[in-house]
């Protein structure tokens, strides 16, 4: 497997950001880390390893960037509007760093489809439902896509314009939802374990149906918890059946 580490200044977090890119083809799948991980934690978790066989095949390439998590939603020690703020920052790196290096790196313009799992979920699909110009689907795994649950009670207009349940019943500018149900490949997956929450999924559902965006919605049984062994098999199964 062709493996490459690539990291920039970024202008937009101001500081040096790494990404890891295996594969030499194939759609881009771009790899949002769980809590205060890093850009290397899916291949050290063996999930890389578990999807091999699409990234060999030239079925795949896969994008894993880093997270600033610990530097927003996570650090108990920032003022909750310098959270948010450091957020917005981060999207911004997604959307005009990490986007255009994709497109760069993969010569051309390729559709681009977010994953990740728990709190990388929440990004993966929060970039999908605000920039559905830019990205072409998601895999989004086990997540919560509330962000209130990660504010601490705390509340503003970006914490709004990211939290998917809070902005999404909202949304009425056909230019976006006509975007949004072009989409062939909206995926929310959840356990019905220890740690799970699947009722996130199903919630999410509801409001993307009451919007008419294609979806899919898949709980599994009530033996898949909140961790990695499960994630190991739920990111194949989708590269193998839906793509």
């Amino acid at each position: 497997m062709q493996r490459e580490i690539h990291h920039w200044h970024s202008p937009r977090l101001d500081k040096n950001m790494e990404a890891a890119v295996y594969g030499h083809y194939g759609f881009a799948l771009l790899m949002f880390p769980t809590a205060a991980a890093d850009y290397l934690e899916y291949e050290r978790f063996g999930v890389i390893d578990a999807i091999a066989p699409f990234i060999d095949a030239g079925k795949v390439k896969v994008f894993s960037i880093n997270s600033i998590n610990n530097e927003s939603w996570l650090n108990n020690r920032m003022h909750p509007r310098h959270k948010a703020i450091r957020h917005q920052q981060f999207n911004g790196y997604v959307s005009e760093e990490v986007v255009p290096f994709i497109r760069t790196h993969c010569q051309g313009p390729v559709p681009i489809i977010t994953t990740g799992a728990s709190f990388g979920a929440l990004h993966g699909a929060n970039t999908l439902f605000r920039r559905p110009d830019l990205i072409d689907g998601c895999i989004a795994m086990s997540g919560c896509y509330d962000l209130k649950d990660y504010t601490d009670g705390y509340w503003d207009e970006d914490v709004y314009f990211n939290s998917p349940m809070d902005y999404l019943p909202n949304l009425n500018d056909e230019h976006l939802l006509g975007l949004l149900r072009a989409k062939k490949h909206i995926h929310f997956v959840s356990g019905q374990g220890s740690y799970e929450k699947p009722s996130s999924s199903t919630d999410i559902g509801r409001i993307l149906a009451s919007k008419g965006i294609p979806h899919e919605i898949d709980l599994w049984g009530p033996d898949v918890n909140h961790d990695w062994p499960w994630w190991r098999k739920m990111l194949p199964h989708y590269l193998g059946t839906k793509f």
